[in-house]
């Protein structure tokens, strides 16, 4: 059972009879709007709140708007082929949701508007010039990894585990910004007193070998980075982190949903509604270079009860009344 403290809008399937937004780009003609994603399936919810918030925007699905979706189908090597493929049909927006298809959709379309979401360091990663003005043909909203969320984290994996000295860091050297996040860690450890342990992990069948590694040098916690790399790994990571007996705090809600014992990041849900506001801009002619890269605003913190038990924590009353959700 999930309870929730902050209320999250009910995505419903009526209709809004709204102004129409998407009319003030070219009469006649429904706009298109294309999202590429990595694996079929995944996050689905975020996608039903974006869509939803198209709607509250005055946009009706089938009338002056179509919205598609193409997958890899987890399959890397497959994202240039299929943002080929959408590039070549021209849509009027394409919506994104990781480095990896940023990099392919930038690199095939300097014209074709592009909004990102969850992606962290957008300007590190060199998706664009400068937040505050993006230039080209991209901007979003950014997933930033800050030296203050990192501190957070480690804070309440502390206050979770208190006894533990020393804590992993599980990331993938190879996602955008992830080396800047885990600099942030390593101070932030140093000013609590922790040793960090840094976990380096490019694929999948990397995982037990890993948390093999985090055991025998004794990390008393975890902290798996986010991204769309252990987004995509989320079961596997927190049946992993159950199994070892490891503290585990991750960067969404979603992890936690799937077993893993306490997040704190920027709201996935926040962000996918703040991408089709980005959407409606440009649809109604705003410049992808003249639209300010928004970053997260609001950040939810998710505690699993249930896995919490299974490790022996106790969770202190006063985090659970910090808890914006409480899985049971």
């Amino acid at each position: 059972m999930i309870t929730r403290r902050l209320f999250i809008g009910t995505l419903t399937s009526g209709l809004l009879a709204a102004p129409v937004g998407g009319e003030a780009q070219q009469a006649g003609r429904p706009s298109r709007v294309v999202r590429v994603a990595f694996t079929r399936g995944t996050g689905e919810y975020l996608f039903d709140a974006f869509r939803e918030e198209l709607r509250q925007l005055g946009y009706t699905e089938g009338r002056n708007l179509i919205i598609e979706s193409r997958w890899a189908e987890g399959q890397a090597d497959r994202l240039a082929q299929v943002v080929a493929e959408i590039v070549q049909s021209k849509p009027d927006v394409i919506v994104v949701a990781s480095p990896q298809a940023v990099l392919a959709t930038k690199q095939a379309t300097t014209t074709i508007p592009i909004v990102f979401t969850t992606v962290i360091n957008p300007v590190g990663a060199g998706f664009v010039a400068s937040l505050a003005r993006p230039g080209g043909n991209v901007t979003g909203v950014s997933w930033d990894a800050t030296p203050e969320l990192a501190g957070k984290q480690l804070e309440l994996l502390r206050e979770l585990a208190p006894r533990a000295s020393r804590v992993a860091v599980l990331w993938n050297p190879d996602t955008a910004g992830s080396a800047a996040f885990v600099q942030y860690t390593g101070v932030a450890a140093q000013a609590l007193g922790l040793i960090l342990q840094s976990v380096e992990v490019r694929a999948a069948e990397e995982f037990r070998a890993a948390f093999d590694t985090m055991v025998k040098e004794r990390a008393g916690g975890l902290v798996v980075l986010g991204s769309a790399f252990t987004y995509n790994h989320r079961e596997q990571l927190a049946r992993l982190a159950a199994q070892h007996h490891l503290p585990a705090i991750y960067g969404n809600r979603d992890s936690v949903v799937a077993g893993g014992l306490v997040s704190y990041g920027a709201s996935l849900l926040d962000q996918w509604r703040r991408a089709a506001v980005y959407v409606d801009k440009i649809l109604k002619g705003a410049k992808p270079a003249d639209l300010p890269v928004e970053q997260p605003t609001k950040f939810d913190l998710v505690i699993n009860l249930k896995s919490a038990k299974a490790l022996g924590l106790t969770i202190s009353q006063s985090l659970l009344l910090r808890a914006d959700e409480i899985i049971q």
